[in-house]
């Protein structure tokens, strides 16, 4: 399966290759994935994002492949991570959410060599929509 076109948020991109800048080179390589992400998308000014793509805080409804229920989670950054609720941009389900659209999906690579596809059923906020353009 061809992996989708993706729009990310100029601001999304550049918080993100300084994370992943300032990770040790041995944790830099496990999201090689996320950065050909990063490489190979369109991207735009927050403004001009389309509301029904996942951008960072966005909170998105998702399923997997495994026909259990569909999951809703905030994707964040890693020191927001952790609570309830929230999937950190640099877990594996949330860099592939990041930067499709509703209706789209994305075959992605897990821990233990597995990969899953993810569908992006709804998006129940984006900052960016919501007007919220410098979070």
């Amino acid at each position: 399966m061809s992996r989708p076109a993706i729009v990310l948020s100029r601001l999304d991109v550049e918080r993100i290759e300084t994370l992943l800048d300032g990770l040790p080179a041995a944790e830099s390589r496990q999201h090689e994935a996320l950065r050909a992400e990063l490489e190979r998308a369109e991207v735009r000014e927050p403004a001009e994002m389309p509301p029904d793509v996942v951008t960072m805080n966005s909170t998105v409804t998702f399923g997997d492949d495994t026909g259990g229920r569909p999951v809703t989670v905030s994707l964040v950054y890693p020191a927001a991570a952790g609570t309830p609720g929230t999937v950190s941009v640099l877990a594996p389900v949330g860099s592939a959410l990041l930067g499709l659209a509703r209706g789209q999906e994305i075959e992605w690579p897990m821990p233990g060599g597995q990969s899953h596809r993810l569908r992006v059923v709804d998006i129940v906020y984006q900052p960016e929509a919501a007007g919220d353009l410098h979070r």
